[in-house]
């Protein structure tokens, strides 16, 4: 799948967050929506009939004419038209509903996945939880919403009309009552759209809480923790409980001002009409039709109940656009050349994130074929040159080449078939450790799986599972060490010509490690290895040594070289004691590096 900038419509509409997404799912819905609305517009018209013709059968009826029945057959068959549209409105409006809600998910989620990793990471599992079932549900039930409201306005309109022809004194007592209606709904509308933005806001935080508990949840019962946890949990109830209770204080207050207005104008026209039937303007027929007509016109404040739902779908849905607009990592349509051996050049590259320099003029060229180590004290800036070196996030200057060809330029598929990674915390996806140990490799046929799974050491315990290859991820007791060389089963199956080791051994005993070192080497395919190191000894068996240094380069070469500056040894928290020769100086002594680093293991394993 190649990722590509939105066009310019997508671009004018991501300008009001929330409303470009609905008219995105408006548009997508366009077709069902347009069905909902005939529907209710349909039955809309079928409710206008209806008081006509059961007035005229009254009148037929009283005056014992005998065209009273086929008139009554009219009513009986509105009746039922009626009852049918309703029962398909609601049909087509839960299916409109569902494919909307489906299609914002997909374009969220989409967005979340185009995003470089660092934004998306900065949303919490629970909060993406969130936006992607309520949130998003609750938005994508905006077109139907939409067509509700719009159809809702025409009984009323053609109730009011009615009432005009009717009797005209009948249409003046109820239009009186109308611009109170209107504050009645405006307030709503204003009250609500508040308290459910904060109200959202509120159940995401909780929902977020209650994820990092449940992702924690082995160290909260080793401290002994559950009831405060528990509590920190639901501490934001009392805040959610005052949003709820502010929801229904402001619906409760329309309903209640509604409930008084109705009944007021709806007696209104019945006391006009009353007198209009006295001074015999109007016949028994035309009063029950009137009465009819002025519950229909009253129904002109359930629209209030419908703005409430637009109003909570636009505000859900500015949550659900926030992934759907996350700015998107874009590619070019360059490939790699076929034979390059993967050199990789890092040219002025500078990472800023908050305002935090993480990476400042890195000048850095690895050779193509070599084993390169990245190493540095705790936030010296390792991580975020593996994520650079590999495309995972863009420098804010600078360029990243690999094999002479600038990595923003290649295509989505090419780059990322060429450029793998192994990372210290791998997640497995898929429905078995086969499937998952497969993903995002080409030709990953069982052979090569396995191949990979011995490697890393993993074919051995994968096997004794019940189900062996097949077993599913969830299913499998992995201890943190097992998970790590399942990671760089997946790595190796996948490797082109970088691969990108991101602490992905730090969790495996010394044994393991030497031999994954040593199938490295010999196993997985030949090409440039990037290695995030914190041990001493991948430092001490890779060809090259990237040492940095508070997001600089601090020096460049082979390890038995930096070997001799006390302040690369401090890296590695070896004292001066345990070199074996005391020396403060820069250049140190070569009795310092083969202490450090013995022959055999410096060069001799290495293998290049």
């Amino acid at each position: 799948m190649v990722f590509s900038p939105r066009g310019a419509r997508e671009q004018r509409a991501a300008a009001s967050p929330g409303t470009g997404l609905l008219l995105g799912a408006a548009r997508h819905s366009a077709g069902r929506t347009t069905a909902v609305f005939v529907c209710s517009a349909a039955s809309a018209g079928v409710s206008l009939a209806l008081p006509a013709v059961l007035g005229r059968t009254l009148d037929l009826s009283l005056g014992r004419d005998g065209a009273a029945g086929s008139w009554l057959a009219v009513c009986v068959a509105l009746i039922t038209a009626e009852v049918l549209l309703d029962a398909l409105e609601a049909l087509l409006s839960g299916v409109t509903s569902a494919r909307s809600t489906a299609w914002l998910r997909i374009r969220a989620l989409t967005g979340l996945l185009a995003a470089p990793p660092e934004r998306a990471a900065r949303l919490t599992p629970g909060d993406l939880a969130t936006r992607l079932s309520a949130n998003a549900t609750e938005a994508g039930t905006a077109p139907v919403s939409a067509a509700a409201l719009a159809a809702s306005l025409l009984a009323p309109a053609g109730a009011i009309v009615a009432l005009f022809l009717i009797d005209v004194w009948t249409a003046v007592a109820f239009l009186a009552g109308l611009p109170l209606l209107a504050l009645v709904v405006r307030a709503f509308a204003r009250g609500t759209s508040d308290s459910v933005a904060r109200y959202q806001l509120v159940q995401a935080d909780i929902a977020s809480r209650l994820v990092e508990v449940v992702d924690g949840a082995r160290t909260v019962a080793a401290a002994g923790t559950a009831e405060r946890e528990r509590d920190r949990v639901l501490a934001p109830l009392p805040e959610l409980a005052v949003q709820g209770r502010r929801m229904w204080r402001v619906h409760g207050r329309a309903v209640a001002r509604g409930g008084v207005l109705m009944p007021l104008l709806t007696t209104g026209v019945l006391a006009v009409g009353g007198v209009a039937l006295t001074a015999g303007r109007i016949s028994v027929g035309d009063l029950l039709a009137a009465s009819r007509y002025a519950t229909l016109a009253a129904g002109i404040g359930a629209g209030a109940g419908l703005i409430g739902a637009l109003v909570r779908s636009r505000s859900a849905a500015r949550r659900t656009a926030g992934l759907a607009e996350l700015p998107v990592m874009t590619y070019g349509a360059e490939t790699l050349p076929a034979d390059g051996p993967g050199t990789l050049e890092l040219r002025g590259v500078r990472v800023v994130r908050d305002g935090r320099p993480l990476l400042t003029e890195v000048d850095v060229t690895i050779p193509g074929g070599v084993s390169a180590a990245v190493v540095g004290r705790s936030g010296a800036g390792k991580s975020t040159f593996a994520a650079v070196a590999g495309r995972l996030t863009d420098p804010d200057e600078g360029r990243v080449l690999l094999d002479g060809v600038p990595l923003e330029s290649v295509a989505y598929g090419p780059l990322r078939r060429e450029v793998g990674y192994a990372f210290e915390r791998p997640v497995l996806f898929g429905d078995s450790i086969g499937e998952a140990l497969a993903a995002g490799a080409e030709r990953a046929s069982p052979g090569r799986i396995r191949s990979a799974a011995r490697a890393a050491s993993a074919d051995a315990f994968v096997t004794l599972l019940p189900r062996g290859y097949d077993t599913p991820p969830g299913e499998a007791p992995l201890s943190g060490g097992e998970l790590q060389r399942l990671g760089l089963a997946r790595a190796f199956a996948h490797a082109g010509r970088l691969l990108i080791l991101d602490d992905a051994t730090s969790s495996l005993d010394t044994v393991t490690e030497r031999q994954v070192e040593r199938a490295l080497t010999r196993d997985v395919r030949a090409g440039t290895r990037l290695i995030i190191a914190h041990r001493l000894s991948s430092a001490v068996r890779a060809d090259l040594v990237v040492w940095l240094e508070e997001g600089r380069v601090r020096a460049v070469g082979p390890h038995a070289e930096l070997w001799r500056i006390p302040a690369y040894r401090a890296v590695f928290a070896v004292p001066e004691a345990e070199t074996g020769t005391g020396t403060d100086t820069d250049t140190g002594t070569d009795a310092a590096s083969d202490a450090a680093c013995p022959g055999p293991l410096a060069h001799g394993e290495r293998g290049r």
